[in-house]
């Protein structure tokens, strides 16, 4: 597997052409490559060899006129995967760290010119973590002028991330940033990347209520992962309100109970009198008769 790649055209060298040269910039250690030298010849030309080489010295050759056309030379970095193998493609793999190096395809014509073109390019192998990036001092909520004070790690990697950190999508003001500073292990020399983030906490950093943190690990520029923190923001005005809010509201209810069960004992107390009224007008008018 592997993400970065560069091929190229060269130009013609009277009747042989260099084609499309495929060779990763990048790749993933314990994975296989192919590498791609393409050509192509005049009419009444034909092809003598295809070599490839690491660091100067050859590991594939291909002669059509050989038997078997295709040779392995032993190259520590470089096991060969010869049923993959073709004129114009070289397989290996598993790959290891002593696997980086510069690669070259060299074609040549047949005899009696054997004329030769060829290109090169540099191939890293990278180590790249299976977890993403972990951030660690976070909160839950913030409030306005709360201090944000976060780490984003990561490792171990080869060679070592570039971390980045974005709030709400934007990269961070630089001023904001502590390292980064990194921490490389003896053993194939894996590195474990810091990268801090500090910063009072503005009305401008919420969106909506809320406000994320971002940060970002990149190993070799072409491998990312990702880690993303998503806190809830309320500001110190916010805060009376909504107390003053609930309450309100508890108070209302209150003096509503109140106003109603004055209003009951009014009315038992008037009920009362007009009993009292009319039984005294009924014990008068029995006295008279």
């Amino acid at each position: 597997m592997f993400l970065g790649f560069y091929w190229s055209w060269a130009g013609a060298v009277s009747g042989l052409q260099l084609g499309m040269v495929t060779i990763p910039a990048f790749a993933l250690k314990d994975t296989f490559v192919r590498l791609q030298c393409k050509y192509r010849l005049e009419p009444g030309e034909s092809l003598y060899s295809v070599k490839w080489y690491k660091d100067g010295s050859e590991f594939f050759r291909y002669v059509p006129k050989d038997e078997p056309p295709a040779q392995i030379f032993e190259t520590p970095g470089v096991d060969i995967d010869i049923e993959n193998c073709t004129e114009t493609s070289v397989a290996f793999g598993p790959l290891t760290y002593i696997s980086s190096g510069k690669y070259r395809c060299e074609i040549s014509g047949e005899a009696p010119i054997f004329q030769t073109v060829s290109h090169y390019r540099d191939l890293t192998v990278v180590t790249m973590p299976n977890d993403g990036p972990k951030v660690v001092g976070g909160r839950s909520r913030y409030h306005i002028n709360d201090l944000v004070k976060l780490n984003c790690s990561f490792g171990r990697s080869k060679p070592p991330a570039v971390l980045s950190w974005f709030v709400n999508g934007e990269p961070a003001n630089e001023t904001f940033l502590r390292g980064p500073y990194r921490d490389v292990d003896g053993i194939d020399d894996l590195c474990t990347t810091y990268l801090g983030l500090e910063f009072r906490v503005q009305p401008k950093h919420f969106k909506s209520g809320d406000m994320k943190l971002k940060c970002i690990a990149t190993v070799a520029s072409k491998y990312s992962k990702i880690r993303e923190e998503r806190v809830e923001g309320m500001s110190p005005q916010r805060t009376p309100a909504l107390e003053s809010r609930d309450s309100a509201i508890a108070g209302d209810s209150r003096a509503d109970r109140v106003q109603a069960g004055s209003n009951v004992a009014s009315q038992n107390q008037l009920l009362l009198t007009v009993s009292l009224i009319l039984c005294l007008c009924n014990a008068l008018k029995y006295n008279i008769r």
